[in-house]
């Protein structure tokens, strides 16, 4: 039996005959990647099971499989529980919903085909930002019998946000509708209004039913009233992203530098954008270097020309500095440069998102620290509202301001999704906890430039004769933070020693007297004393900080701005019980009794430094006894 006459599917049994023809068949085919989505129990396992199973995509074993899970897990009487395919986890066939992105892979004569079927759950909204991703087109599910609902209005604004311009609206099960042309068009009429309303130029509107397979591979009699294509046509003709951005001005970034020995310097990467051939002038950025192509290097020889899609290696006529981050691009329309950005955030972490604490920004083949310095607003996506917000918690979706520790080149996400969306990763997890896109550099970015100083902090610091430094102090309220740090500056006062004193409590009656005490507020907190700090460095002092400073991620981002050797963290360890029993300024017995929130140690929590330069333990130390040890370590480094 051949893959050609096999009419219902694929068997275990083809020879290698068969095998090779097949991939022979398929090996040019386009491959459009799509996804399904939409709101729960809308049909999206099912569409996609029933286009499996129509193209022909299921082994004998997995058709004999699928049968007697339709028995056990299916729905009573309705034969094949077409869901069952791809609803590969237990959980998912036990309470009949998608949990995770599932993908598949089918074919048909025309076009090679991976799905992704989306979770409908609001609070797997992650996920569906996931399958959407890299999708060329999106085929939203509205139950016939439902309407459109709140999770249709999150995905299509997610779709429309994500970039995806070809969208089906399939709406599924016409059958227990009685096949009514009234419902369909009342279907589509609400919907038209709610895709105008989040700038969704076009759709086209389907009607199916995934169970029956009504205009699915073959149109149906039973809506003789609609005249488009079916499913699977459409979909064979779609186009694909990677075409339209061959016409798109050339945009790579660069993966790896090519060096397999002293003769040959390549820059390998995959073209994001436009098409390249040898003799092009290109820039690299952000350097702004500019030079020719030599030539286009693949596995199966040389170029004349490649295109957007393709991975290759380029060589240069020039000896320019170009390395894994740097982005090449056509010499007269680069992209550009900048260090600060509007973006919208889709908020992927348990944990909700703190202004001014530092996550990792990955972004095309470049990974950077970044902050969001300004949150500016909230969509809910039911209504289109923007709703005043300082944060971002579980699957919200904002516009905020980011900043970054270096100018990167950067397209808009609209006109480039390779350089201009962008994940954010927490350091500590290395979670992902976020997506982004970015809309234009803010034009501060672009107006404030480094201005060149005679003095330098060099300078600075030999003329006290010292090596600046930022001696932070961490611990509990109660610890014994501020005692210590009191007895050190004075004693390095007396050895005529330049210094400062930034206590947590002094800085909160001038500097930052605007924060309060929430997660948030104590991230702005420490990220103010760090700047000050820094210039104090710049200006040759041994600048001593006593904060509680509960998270780790506040005091790495202190310790980021210094530079090497010039950031010293003492953890001044005091068990919860005993700085409790010292309370010198009654704070925890307002905490205990519900009078002051957000206490560390109490109600917000304190992250203990993994590996400080110092530890002094209060218990087992006097204050002047911990002093000279922190003394000796300044003096020793």
């Amino acid at each position: 039996m051949t893959v050609a006459t096999n009419p219902a599917y694929i068997t275990e049994t083809l020879i290698a005959e068969d095998i090779d023809a097949y991939l022979v068949k398929h090996q040019h085919k386009t491959m459009l990647r799509f996804i399904t989505c939409g709101s729960v129990d809308d049909g999206k396992s099912t569409l996609i099971g029933r286009l499996l199973y129509d193209s022909k995509m299921i082994f004998e074993d997995q058709l004999a499989t699928l049968e007697n899970d339709s028995k056990m897990h299916g729905t009573q009487g309705q034969g094949i529980d077409f869901a069952l395919l791809v609803d590969g986890l237990a959980a998912e066939r036990e309470q009949g919903i998608t949990i995770d992105v599932a993908y598949r892979f089918f074919a048909t004569d025309k076009r090679k085909f991976i799905v992704a079927d989306t979770p409908g759950h609001e609070q797997y909204t992650r996920n569906m930002v996931t399958g959407a991703s890299t999708a060329d087109l999106a085929v939203i599910l509205i139950d016939a019998r439902q309407g459109v609902l709140t999770q249709t209005r999150r995905h299509s604004y997610l779709v429309n946000l994500l970039g995806i311009k070809n969208i089906v609206l399939a709406v599924n099960k016409m059958d227990l509708v009685g096949y009514s042309a009234e419902r369909f068009y009342e279907i589509v009429s609400e919907y038209s209004h709610f895709a105008k309303q989040i700038g969704m130029k076009s759709f086209l509107p389907i009607p199916i039913s995934g169970l029956a397979g009504d205009n699915i591979v073959t149109r149906s009699e039973n809506t003789a009233w609609y005249q488009g294509p079916t499913l699977l046509g459409h979909l064979e003709d779609a186009p694909i992203t990677v075409a339209r951005m061959q016409d798109a001005p050339f945009r790579m970034a660069v993966q790896w530098v090519n060096r397999p020995n002293l003769d040959f310097r390549g820059f390998a990467g995959l073209i994001g954008s436009g098409s390249i051939a040898p003799g092009d002038a290109i820039r690299i950025l952000p350097s702004g270097k500019t030079t020719t192509v030599k030539s286009i290097v693949t596995y199966g020889g040389n170029l004349d020309r490649a295109v957007a899609g393709q991975s290759v290696t380029l060589t240069f006529n020039d000896e320019v500095d170009c390395s894994r981050g740097d982005v090449i691009t056509t010499a007269d329309a680069p992209c550009e440069v900048a260090d600060q950005f509007e973006a919208t955030l889709v908020w992927m972490g348990e944990a909700e998102m703190l202004p001014g604490r530092p996550y990792l920004l990955k972004m095309g083949t470049q990974t950077l620290t970044a902050t969001v310095t300004e949150p500016k607003y909230e969509v809910n996506v039911n209504t289109l509202e923007h709703l005043t917000s300082d944060t971002l918690k579980l699957n919200a979706i904002g516009v905020v301001n980011i900043s970054t520790d270096r100018a990167i080149p950067f397209d808009s996400y609209a006109n480039n999704p390779d350089l201009g969306g962008f994940i954010l990763i927490d350091r500590a997890t290395n979670a992902t906890i976020a997506a982004g896109m970015v809309h234009f550099a803010l034009r501060r970015s672009q107006n404030i430039h480094w201005q060149a100083l005679d003095v330098d902090r060099t300078a600075h610091a030999a003329i006290k004769n010292q090596q600046p430094k930022v001696v932070w102090f961490t611990g509990l309220s109660g610890s014994g933070k501020s005692t210590i740090a009191n007895i050190v500056e004075k004693k390095l006062h007396a050895m005529g020693k330049h210094t400062f004193l930034l206590d947590g409590d002094n800085v909160r009656h001038g500097l930052n007297r605007d924060l309060g005490f929430t997660d948030a507020d104590r991230v702005e907190n420490i990220r103010r004393v760090g700047e000050v700090a820094r210039l104090m460095t710049d200006a040759g002092l041994i600048v001593l900080t006593a904060f509680i400073s509960p998270f780790q991620a506040e005091r790495r981002l202190v310790r980021d701005m210094m530079d090497a050797g010039e950031f010293m963290e003492v953890y001044v360890d005091t068990p919860l019980e005993v700085a409790e029993s010292r309370d010198v300024k009654g704070l925890y017995k307002k905490a205990r009794a519900g009078n002051l929130k957000n206490f560390t140690g109490i109600d917000s929590p304190y992250e203990a430094p993994e590996a400080p330069e110092l530890t002094v333990n209060t218990t087992a130390l006097t204050a002047e006894e911990a002093a000279e040890l922190v003394i000796a370590a300044i003096l020793a480094s």
